[in-house]
């Protein structure tokens, strides 16, 4: 890693306590462990299992002073509310739901006005409009939040009903447990006698027969019994074309609703939003800065404040223009500029797995060039605007189906190869540190 990240993000850890199954590790504040969680643990854990041979969990304590040293860090900005506010009320027991997502702060704009209104009519009615409820749209656009506030917001108004959030691996391997343990029927009772279904991803269950078939029997007897259901997907039901026929028309008898990258106001709103939660006040323009930069991505977007709040309050400084462009220059895709363009991406990867651009976009299948042209076609897809069909053009002219399952592929392999996750990083470093031109 470069050196700025170890010294930002590694050396301020403290080690506090370590057992046989559990590694304490002390951070200086709450914005630490956002950041850190989303963008350093793997790696973290990588070291700890390498280095012991062994993977214990890793816990986090915030330093006991942080809240001394915060006020007096960012004394020069007046904090507009307490960031040690009363925590968010509790979700219900065995929901798997996050309080902190409610539609009480989650921002609305024309990119995701559809999908939040859709949510709210759920949540009013649940079972009898728009069911299925099926939300797609890019990673970290705020379909995650959007169906933790469903489930909040049903539990709130009803709390004898039973509501459960899923990720669609963790079905996956409940189910497959389950077999292990003998324990099937118990599986089944619990998915399907709930009130309200929420699984997320559901593209990952593309080509799993046996967890797509129990899945379509679980929506089939949910549905049937006018429970309510409520699905994510980072594509359309259309496009989901190695997952079985009858389960993507059950997603398309309900209401299909998308969410797009937000503008430059609901960006600006959503920053503003974030603040004020945590006690901040930013200037103007800061929040515009950071705004106009990034774009596609409301968790960037929102990884960005947290990065220039942390380094504010562990330097001491004020929240300026200057620190911002100097503490967030890597992350901000090298300002002023915008998203990578198809070709830089394909550059870089083509430099990272050692192949030539041109044999990302020809005819060869050797594993090394197939697995690179994958791998640019998944970057094309986090980092751009691009739809399926005009990634596949980019690549050769490949149809909009080979893009799909080199993007199923990679996600798969991220979940398995710590290899391709740290190629991953160093390739949106080298995409961040330079080279990036207009997205095309």
């Amino acid at each position: 890693m470069t050196e700025q990240r170890f010294t930002t993000w590694f050396r301020p850890i403290v080690p506090r306590e370590f057992e046989e199954d559990r590694v304490v590790l002390e951070v200086p504040n709450p914005f630490f462990v956002d950041w850190f969680e989303e963008h350093n643990l793997p790696l973290l854990r990588q070291a700890i299992r390498e280095s012991l041979g062994w993977e214990p969990a890793v816990d986090f304590a915030v330093k006991e002073d942080y809240k001394e040293l915060f006020r007096k860090g960012l004394g020069r900005q007046a904090a507009v509310q307490s960031p040690f506010a009363t925590p968010a009320r509790a979700a219900p027991a065995n929901s798997n739901l996050n309080p902190r997502f409610s539609f009480d702060n989650f921002v609305v704009g024309r990119s995701n006005e559809l999908a939040h209104a859709a949510c709210q009519a759920v949540a009013k009615d649940p079972g009898h409009v728009y069911n299925p409820l099926f939300i797609y749209g890019g990673v970290g656009l705020g379909k995650t939040h959007l169906m933790h506030a469903v489930g909040l917001a049903i539990a709130t108004g009803s709390p004898s009903a039973k509501v459960h959030y899923v990720g669609s691996e963790t079905f996956m391997n409940e189910m497959i447990e389950a077999i292990r343990a003998g324990t099937t029927m118990e599986f089944r009772d619990h998915y399907r006698s709930l009130d309200l279904l929420l699984i997320d991803d559901i593209q990952f269950l593309s080509g799993r027969g046996r967890t797509e078939e129990e899945f379509f029997h679980t929506f089939n007897s949910l549905y049937d019994a006018s429970k309510q259901v409520v699905v994510s997907c980072d594509r359309p039901p259309s496009d989901l074309v190695t997952l079985e026929e009858r389960l993507t028309s059950r997603f398309q008898c309900g209401l299909v609703a998308d969410i797009h990258p937000p503008d430059l106001e609901t960006r600006v709103a959503i920053l503003r939003q974030r603040s004020a939660r945590d006690g901040l006040s930013i200037p103007d323009r800061v929040i515009f800065l950071l705004a106009e930069q990034i774009r596609a991505n409301i968790r960037e977007l929102e990884g960005a404040l947290i990065r220039l709040s942390a380094l504010a309050s562990l330097t001491g400084s004020a929240i300026t223009e200057e620190l911002a462009r100097d503490a967030l220059r890597d992350y901000m895709k090298n300002l002023p500029g915008a998203a990578p363009d198809v070709t830089t991406i394909q550059r870089v990867v083509s430099k990272c797995f050692d192949v030539t651009v041109e044999s990302l976009r020809g005819k060869r299948r050797t594993s090394q060039v197939a697995l690179a042209r994958q791998v640019a076609m998944y970057t094309t897809k986090q980092l751009t605007g691009l739809t399926l069909v005009e990634i596949g053009k980019r690549f050769g002219n490949r149809d909009h189906s080979t893009v799909i399952h080199a993007l199923n592929r990679v996600g798969e392999e991220l979940k398995r190869s710590e290899s391709l996750r740290a190629t991953l990083t160093r390739i949106e470093e080298e995409l961040a540190a330079g080279g990036i031109g207009q997205r095309k």
